[in-house]
């Protein structure tokens, strides 16, 4: 593998790709083509098979994010070894992308805590993205596919997956048998909570705006669906006093309903807020009912394994449609319209 003291090399996405070049919105990400080149030294090109578009490349794509265009978007990807500069991988093997930026060789990085690398990012962020015909990436991104998995699913899961395992496992400690809600059920990590969450072996419930995802969540194995909108007196009379914990992604309009939901000494732990970014709480709840309010983003390299080896154990991500890479921009479209129930696909196939 490449040297433990080598510097990261540099994302580049190549062939036919979706960039984001103007803050319009989906109408704002076009398929352009880029040159290509031979992989550098410890770099490894990979013919993308499928990638997947997250709510970070809609935030992009609208200009909500300090990102300079151009730049190619997503940070899920799978396909097969092109050309390999690191003597671990080689034409024709089958690979998903770890979606960290890090450089590899700080005191966290060689500890294993990637995501407090200095230069910790996002690919498709902090360096081009996977929506491409051939990503070059750094050897240590690149790990074996999950043989299982189709190339749908195998491009569908890495950024959410990861996301939501550290939020369960290593942030909020997820028991089996322990009641776990999962507040606005439909978007990628929401998912990948509740999937998560039931190969734990723990007892879900989950609120949304829409009927339809509430049934869908039901079929995916959550006991229970509330309506997203004072919610926490069902899920308190559904639960038996309040769940363990609450995986919080919406931010300002549901902290508190997400707050009055948990058991006394129960943890509320977020990745995001897509209804803002300041969000006020009212703190005698906070420290009266003992409870843990945790942070929580992306993961390390052995929660990316972790997430692995469950996928091989039968853990599957939820794909709610698949696009052509021509496509992008009505692929982005219906993640802008909040419809999805699971993971959009770009399909580099056809």
């Amino acid at each position: 593998m490449t040297s433990p003291g080598a510097t990261s090399i540099t994302v580049l996405s190549q062939g036919r790709a979706a960039v984001y070049e103007e803050p319009l919105g989906p109408a704002g990400v076009r398929v352009r083509t880029r040159p290509r080149t031979e992989p550098v030294s410890g770099a490894v090109a990979i013919a993308i098979r499928a990638a997947s578009i997250n709510h970070l490349d809609l935030f992009l794509a609208h200009g909500a994010q300090r990102v300079t265009p151009p730049r190619v978007i997503a940070a899920d990807g799978a396909g097969v070894v092109q050309a390999s500069g690191d003597p671990a991988w080689r034409p024709g093997d089958e690979v998903v992308i770890y979606p960290v930026v890090c450089d590899w060789t700080c005191e966290w990085c060689r500890s294993g805590q990637n995501v407090r690398c200095p230069h910790f990012g996002v690919i498709g962020e902090h360096s081009d993205g996977t929506a491409c015909e051939v990503l070059h990436v750094d050897a240590r991104n690149v790990y074996r596919k999950p043989k299982a998995l189709s190339w749908t699913e195998a491009g569908a899961f890495p950024l959410t997956f990861l996301t939501a395992w550290r939020m369960l496992t290593t942030r909020a400690r997820v028991r089996a048998g322990e009641k776990l809600l999962v507040v606005g059920a439909g978007g990628g990590v929401a998912v990948a909570a509740i999937t998560i969450a039931r190969h734990l072996g723990a007892r879900v419930f989950v609120t949304s705006r829409s009927g339809g995802k509430r049934k869908r969540a039901l079929e995916l194995g959550a006991e229970a669906a509330f309506e997203s909108t004072e919610f926490s007196q069902d899920v308190r009379d559904a639960t038996g006093g309040g769940a363990d914990v609450v995986v919080e992604h919406v931010g300002p309009a549901t902290l508190n309903e997400s707050m009055r939901s948990v058991v006394m000494g129960g943890r509320v732990v977020t990745c995001g807020s897509t209804t803002g970014v300041k969000a006020e709480i009212t703190m005698p709840r906070l420290f009266w009912g003992q409870m843990d309010l945790l942070g929580s983003t992306m993961g390390n390299k052995d929660e990316f394994e972790a997430v692995l080896k469950a996928m091989d154990e039968g853990m599957r991500p939820v794909v709610d449609s698949v696009y052509p890479l021509a496509e992008v921009e009505g692929a982005l479209t219906r993640l802008d319209e909040a419809e999805q129930f699971g993971k959009v696909v770009l399909s580099m196939e056809g």
